[in-house]
């Protein structure tokens, strides 16, 4: 019981029906090479496991969508939304070699979209909150990766 209270607690605190706004960074790819490399803005809202998403980048492009927690049984059945797609080499590009399997891999409070611009840009975007934080309303312990159809790979940040 315990162990139920503290994943709604710290789902809660993840997207506690509120507004997190975060920034992309290009780490790989065409846009990684400008100097300085444009920085992109990211607004998630929502409540408990499930939301929106909305990015704008410097181009005027506008990607907006809905982001969904899945279940580690949902990943490894292949089911929900956005679930063609696996952002495991680019978690390691990110964060280094083997992070996705230590960190992610297995991990409760996941979430996985696919986002189309404005512009016809796709734009896959992975989260997840790391279960060893405080169970607080903070965005810490929140990472992510994108990766859009242009060869960008990029670096979420709360």
């Amino acid at each position: 019981m315990k162990v139920k209270l503290a994943l709604a607690l710290l789902g809660i605190g993840l997207i506690s029906g509120c507004q997190l706004n975060g920034h992309l960074f290009p780490v790989q790819g065409p846009l990684a090479s400008l100097t300085p490399p444009p920085v992109y803005s990211i607004k998630l809202t929502g409540a408990i496991n499930s939301g929106n998403i909305v990015v704008a980048l410097a181009d005027g492009e506008k990607f907006s969508g809905p982001w969904k927690q899945l279940s580690v049984n949902a990943r490894a059945q292949g089911a929900g939304d956005a679930s063609s797609f696996n952002l495991a080499s680019a978690w390691d590009t990110v964060y280094g070699q083997s992070f996705y399997s230590a960190h992610v891999l297995g991990t409760r409070l996941f979430t996985r979209t696919l986002l189309t611009g404005s512009q016809g840009t796709v734009l896959q975007v992975e989260m997840y909150k790391q279960e060893d934080q405080r169970e607080d309303a903070t965005t810490s312990g929140i990472r992510g990766v994108a990766k859009d159809s242009k060869g960008n790979i990029y670096k979420l940040v709360f």
